[in-house]
């Protein structure tokens, strides 16, 4: 009995979210693959792992930010204005290879500081901030690259080594994600950013109370600060990934990518209230939406489906979140009645502890304990629910009576 609530309480404590999510994720793909046509292929896995990369990256970033209460619309937007910005510059300005990939993470970590002042500094409020930002990402893109499309170089040209970072192909034209392996290592850094650091718990505890957490020495628009930094960086990391699996970036390009990365978040189990997120539920919220991009068309389905089902998705994650924080926040009230029932049960279940290890003589003595204690229970739990339940419906009654004399007085 003991363990049965142990484990009750351990899965609430775990959120329910958590346990939703990766079961949601298996069912998915199990459906596909009955259902959908040559879903069930390692060609179809690898698609699902491309398609995963740079939403995942900026998804990554964005459970920090919404951790702490915020939300960040730009991360999309800039994470294809940095990644465009360094097209140019290796296409138009002759720059070498590997300084326009670390100017891509350069201009993402610029626009993560610049949300990050306007948050932290300027108290703006995170959703107009970034909503700015946006609008401003889009517009330096195109302005730099003067309205045109950057091309990166193939896999075949030499200074197109990077894109063997997310995806190797072997002599005998094989795909191999190693993207993945990216990603997970990105993931698992963050991770530990998150669960073994001071920036980690200082995340966490801006999330939870902003003043409470200023009150107790955390200078919180420094962290604050940094976890706008950190998104900013990662859609760089993003962008890289866009060119090595896309090759083509377009102007303007990029509005969207930041809803799903905050849905995969959300999905993943990211509170929207803040204080609550981890990083393997986001990874498995953009994996969910990734599915649910590639499993779709095999069925014959349009890849509006997709914006539809992902939107009923949020939805109901978001609500789940709203049912597990009014249950965490609101205190139960027990009536004299549960009370009582309460504490003779602890009684009860101390004397069948104090059974197993009795002696026989004095085994019939506790089992005839046992039998009074549970009479005495029923019995009187019984009169004192029917005293609440006549108590409750006399204080309904003298209200409506109340309410009656009250409608009288206005009309008379």
């Amino acid at each position: 009995m003991e363990k049965k609530k142990n484990l009750i309480e351990d899965i609430k404590s775990k959120g329910l979210q958590k346990i939703l999510a990766p079961a949601a994720l298996i069912i998915l793909y199990a459906f596909f693959a009955i259902f959908g046509r040559n879903f069930l292929s390692y060609t179809t896995l690898v698609n699902i792992l491309d398609s995963s990369y740079y939403i995942g990256f900026i998804a990554i970033g964005v459970t920090f930010v919404i951790i702490t209460g915020g939300i960040d619309l730009s991360c999309g937007t800039v994470m294809m204005c940095a990644a465009i910005i360094g097209g140019t510059a290796y296409k138009t300005w002759g720059w070498p290879m590997w300084i326009s990939l670390l100017l891509i993470i350069f201009v993402g970590f610029l626009f993560g500081l610049f949300n990050g002042i306007m948050v932290s500094k300027l108290k703006l409020p995170p959703f107009i901030a970034t909503l700015g930002t946006m609008m401003i990402s889009k517009g330096v893109g195109s302005i730099v690259s003067n309205v045109r499309s950057a091309t990166f170089p193939t896999r075949t040209e030499s200074a197109g080594w990077f894109k063997g970072i997310f995806k190797y192909i072997t002599p005998d034209k094989t795909s191999i994600p190693t993207g993945a392996f990216v990603l997970f290592g990105v993931a698992f850094i963050c991770y530990l950013i998150l669960t073994k650091t001071k920036m980690g718990r200082y995340t966490f505890a801006i999330g939870s109370n902003k003043e409470a957490a200023r009150l107790s020495g955390i200078n919180v628009e420094k962290w604050e600060m940094m976890v706008y930094i950190v998104v900013g960086i990662l859609a760089g990391v993003g962008g890289i990934a866009f060119a090595a699996v896309y090759t083509t970036v377009m102007p303007a390009q990029g509005a969207g990518f930041e809803l799903y990365a905050i849905a995969g978040a959300v999905i993943g189990g990211t509170s929207l209230s803040g204080g609550i997120g981890t990083i393997s539920g986001t990874l498995i919220g953009v994996f969910i939406m990734s599915v649910l991009r590639t499993g779709l068309p095999s069925m014959d389905l349009q890849s509006h489906y997709q914006t539809f089902f992902t939107g009923v998705v949020v939805i109901l994650a978001v609500l789940l979140d709203i049912y597990k924080t009014n249950q965490s926040t609101q205190e139960r009230v027990l009536a004299p009645s549960e009370k009582y029932k309460q504490s003779m049960n602890e009684k009860i279940e101390d004397l069948k502890q104090a059974l197993a290890s009795a002696s026989d003589d004095k085994a019939s003595g506790i089992k005839a304990e046992m039998a009074a204690l549970t009479k005495e229970r029923n019995h009187t739990y019984s009169r004192m629910r029917a005293e609440e339940k006549a108590e409750a419906a006399r204080v309904k009654k003298a209200e409506r009576l109340a309410e009656k004399e009250f409608k009288q007085s206005l009309s008379s």
